[in-house]
């Protein structure tokens, strides 16, 4: 892990990539835990920023990440999971991807579906 180019707080950007057709899903931030925590559950866990700490992708949705290989960039700054998504649903609006925009004409629309109502998914708040 001393390879890995770590933000001055520790933390390393981590992409989600769906390892049987290459769609990103998500990206999320991991510490040396979180990491360590991967690699060693096959799960992918990262870290909260906003919570301040270790999350369980899944741990409240269902909708684990299967972790199937673990890559580092060419500048050791940046982590991809190909995984395996449980249930089909990686982003928190319900959607399949967190990249669910695309820019039109100046404008951000969204391209594809909620598969599952996040209220469904997390309850209302």
């Amino acid at each position: 892990m001393d390879v890995i180019r770590w933000t001055d707080d520790g933390l390393v950007p981590a992409i989600a990539q769906d390892a049987a057709t290459g769609d990103i899903l998500m990206m999320a931030w991991m510490n040396r835990e979180s990491l360590r925590l991967t690699a060693l559950e096959g799960q992918a866990v990262y870290w909260s920023r906003s919570r301040g700490k270790l999350w369980r992708k899944g741990e409240t949705s269902g909708h684990q990440q299967v972790v199937k290989d673990i890559r580092l960039d060419c500048d050791e700054d940046v982590i991809v999971l190909k995984v395996e998504q449980k249930g089909g649903i990686a982003c928190h609006t319900g959607r399949r991807s967190c990249f669910y925009r695309s820019l039109k004409d100046g404008q951000w629309v969204s391209v594809d579906p909620v598969i599952k109502d996040p209220d469904a998914i997390y309850g209302s708040k």
